[in-house]
């Protein structure tokens, strides 16, 4: 069995806008079974779910980099549709539409969209939703993670 990384994450906020967490935790999986490897979290003081969400897959791709050897596969997890959904389908008529909606406004978070779809290009990974708050240990473990980090505010 190859070595695999599913990258859990989550964030929220206390309030939309207010101050929000994020969390992500890097979980190896080999013919040994599953570890731990890496996990991190950090907070803003005045922000909105969408964007701890997306920076909570940011930070996590961007982590990647300090990893000794890339996996052959790598799988994101996240409980956001908004993000899941954003970078496999809308993202690309977003980029047809010069960053405009449907409705021909502007795309909220583009700055955190445009650093997003470019990890994605780098690393290509596999996008899965996960519902929240359900029993999955890592999605709860992030969570966990992300409370705690808005606690700190």
């Amino acid at each position: 069995m190859e070595d695999s990384l599913n990258i859990y994450t989550d964030g929220g906020c206390s309030g939309n806008p207010g101050p929000g967490g994020w969390a992500f935790v890097f979980v190896k999986k080999s013919a040994k079974g599953e570890e731990i490897i890496a996990k991190r979290k950090g907070s803003e003081k005045k922000t909105t779910n969408n964007r701890m969400e997306l920076t909570a897959v940011m930070m996590a791709l961007r982590a990647l980099k300090k990893l000794t050897r890339t996996p052959k596969s790598i799988t994101v997890l996240t409980d956001s549709q908004y993000v899941q959904r954003g970078i496999t389908e809308w993202i690309h008529a977003w980029k047809n539409n010069s960053w405009k909606t449907s409705d021909r406004k502007p795309v909220k978070n583009q700055d955190l969209w445009l650093e997003l779809d470019a990890l994605n290009e780098e690393y290509s990974p596999k996008w899965k939703w996960v519902k929240g708050h359900a029993g999955n240990e890592y999605n709860e473990l992030c969570d966990e993670m992300t409370q705690e980090a808005m606690g700190k505010m």
